[in-house]
């Protein structure tokens, strides 16, 4: 479906603003553009965890390709050095660029000479693979050579590497087999060439420009070391191939990996397609898309656990995330067990009936300041167990009252149901533990201590559900019924009296209630439990439209408003402080169409707002969606090129409204 001609892969441009991703499920990813360029620190063929789930490094670069035919050489690459002088300029040469499922596939054309090029990556292995092929090799006579210089690295991919700070230990097992021992570590990189010898090399390639990293105001030069090149003979139609990974491999057949690659795909469209009714084209990609933020994590209480990866490149894996993620995601592509399994893994982690706010990528204490991570969590639960059996629900029960319980006496952070409404205050002065979480300086950017008005519409669903669940398990449900009723009538508060929707936060610490018009009224309408009159909920969804809906999702905050950031752009303070001030984000699409459904159940009307989604899989992060967008049009991607929750809540959208 994501395909591209000249007019894109010559344009440096377009090239470089599109990127391709790749995961392995291990927490590894390999990564870069349509032009060949390094823009972000974060772009390599593989970066792959080392010490622990998600410590992950850079280790390989780049594969740097040239063709050498009738006397000339042709580079098949681009480089932006700190100069700001661009050379060479291989991009020239892409005749087109598309996606096999996930796997980058490029086309060169250079003097007649056609040449494929293909990277991918080994899943549930740390190790990643280039392969190249001659298109028209019985219409070349003269000898044809394909030439590739390896550049490797060993740097946290959140950081750049000084010249000189890296020096491997070499060893040369074989002609085509190369190790990198990197000292002070067990790591060790093994390269492996398919039919030639490698060439081993030490020399420090300075001075990268890194365009994004600059853009995003950080440190924008990074250095990279030459470790070895090989020489293909290239009058052939085979595959002639590099590996690169944690392990050697004993069976290096490149035709074959990409047939296992191409094979695990296809199983993945028939899980889906067996389960739910025709989809389009760029719904079906999405289903690809999913299973890249899945992810095998060991951990203390399960060295076989599973989570979601919340977004490529910076993201870890978060508790909110996972669990607005996850039913989209695994419950949306036929993969239920995925579903219990990332369920699972996290509650053995729940704690005082709180949920890690996210795993740390170091070996460092959990962090527990999200106030709505369990009340997704449980929200998650009920969409299981409506596909699955009861057994996992009387499981998993006491952890489920466990955190009902915590929530109304009292946890973390102020966290405590107010015994007057049955609503949830949450939060001091030095806490942010809504999804609107970012600060400055260590303060609030976007401050929201009290009863903010999506906590409380989650509490109202979470109590619902436990009532549910109670009398499914046959089970006294009588406590729940009656928090509920309270909660529910509480929630009422946040109506505004001139009709514009809902109070964003009740009681704040000034004794007033927070009238700026932002997103998160849109979860009193878009989750299952109805908690208001239809009236009041055709006035939540027309003031969401009017002040905040856009092609690609809700703005963070209206325009009218005087804190508004329209563009997201600068440096970190700058992002930070405009985060949720202003910014699209793509998770609240879905949940939008959700409300516009439940309101109208107008199926057509619905679907329509999802679709202008299609149209961004073929910008920045190729066949996937973007973290934000900026709230002022043409609303360019911004953010983290990936994210797990704005992939998962249209699928989740897609399925509700077609099921």
């Amino acid at each position: 479906m994501i395909r591209f001609g000249r007019a894109t892969g010559g344009d440096l441009a377009q090239a470089e603003r599109r990127e391709w991703w790749l995961t392995d499920s291990l927490g590894g990813y390999a990564s870069g553009t349509i032009a060949g360029t390094l823009t972000r620190r974060y772009h390599g063929l593989l970066i792959t965890p080392i010490d622990t789930a998600l410590d992950r490094h850079l280790l390989l670069a780049r594969a740097e390709a040239s063709l050498q035919f009738a006397g000339r050489d042709h580079p098949l690459f681009t480089n932006r050095w700190g100069s700001g002088a661009i050379e060479p300029q291989g991009h020239r040469h892409i005749e087109s660029f598309r996606l096999d499922g996930r796997l980058p596939v490029w086309i060169f054309s250079i003097d007649g000479v056609r040449i494929e090029q293909r990277i991918f990556m080994e899943q549930g292995v740390h190790a990643s693979w280039i392969a190249f092929r001659c298109l028209n090799a019985d219409d070349i006579d003269e000898p044809v050579m394909l030439s590739v210089r390896l550049l490797a690295n060993f740097r946290d991919h959140h950081g750049q590497m000084t010249t000189g700070e890296f020096a491997p230990e070499t060893e040369q097992p074989q002609p085509n087999h190369l190790i990198l021992g990197i000292p002070a570590s067990k790591v060790q990189l093994h390269i492996q060439s398919h039919s030639e010898p490698l060439h081993t090399e030490h020399n420090w390639i300075s001075n990268f420009l890194l365009s994004e990293e600059q853009q995003r105001g950080l440190p924008a030069l990074d250095n990279h070391l030459a470790v070895a090149s090989v020489n293909f003979r290239f009058n052939d139609a085979n595959w002639h191939a590099l590996r690169f990974g944690l392990a050697p491999t004993t069976e290096f057949d490149p035709g074959r990996a990409l047939q296992r690659i191409s094979k695990q795909q296809q199983s993945a469209r028939l899980m889906h397609k067996t389960r739910t009714c025709p989809q389009p084209d760029w719904i079906e990609a999405l289903h690809l898309t999913a299973r890249d933020f899945q992810f095998q994590r060991p951990l203390e209480h399960s060295s076989n656990g599973e989570s979601i990866i919340a977004g490529y490149p910076w993201f870890g894996d978060w508790g909110r995330d996972t669990m607005i993620a996850l039913p989209g995601l695994t419950l949306a592509t036929g993969q239920p067990e995925t579903a219990r399994h990332i369920l699972k893994t996290w509650a053995a982690y729940i704690n005082r009936g709180m949920l890690p706010n996210r795993f740390p990528e170091s070996d460092a204490t959990l962090e527990y300041n999200s106030v709505d991570a369990p009340l997704w969590y449980i929200l998650a639960w009920r969409q299981y167990s409506e596909i699955n059996q009861m057994e996992s629900l009387a499981t998993i029960m006491p952890v489920l009252k466990q955190i009902i319980d915590a929530y109304q006496n009292g946890t973390r952070y102020g966290i405590k149901m107010d015994a007057q409404d049955g609503l949830i205050r949450t939060g001091d002065e030095n806490s942010q533990l809504t999804w609107m979480d970012a600060r400055v300086n260590g303060v609030a950017a976007t401050p929201r201590t009290g009863k903010p008005v999506e906590i409380n519409a989650l509490w109202c669903n979470a109590l619902r559900c436990m009532q549910a669940f109670s009398e499914q398990l046959r089970q006294d449900a009588e406590h729940y019924r009656n928090l509920a009723e309270l909660a529910q009538q509480g929630f009422q508060r946040f109506i505004r009296a001139d009709g514009s929707g809902l109070y964003d936060v009740l009681d704040t610490p000034n004794g007033e209630n927070d009238a700026s018009i932002r997103p998160n009224q849109i979860f009193a309408i878009s989750l299952p439990a109805p908690l208001l009159t239809e009236e009041i909920t055709s006035q939540v969804l027309n003031t969401v439209q009017r002040h905040l809906y856009t092609s690609y999702g809700l703005r963070s905050l209206s325009p009218e408003d005087p804190d508004y950031h329209g563009v997201y752009q600068g440096g970190v303070e700058a992002r930070d402080g405009s985060y949720h001030n202003g910014p699209v984000w793509g998770w609240l699409l879905g949940h939008y169409a959700m409300a516009h459904f439940r309101l109208n159940q107008d199926t057509a009307a619905a679907l329509a707002l999802l679709e202008p989604m299609r149209d961004h899989l073929f910008d920045a992060g190729l066949g996937t969606i973007s973290e934000i967008f900026d709230g002022d049009p043409p609303h360019h991607p911004r953010g983290a090129p990936s994210q797990a929750w704005s992939v998962a809540t249209v699928l989740e959208a897609w399925k509700l409204i077609t099921q």
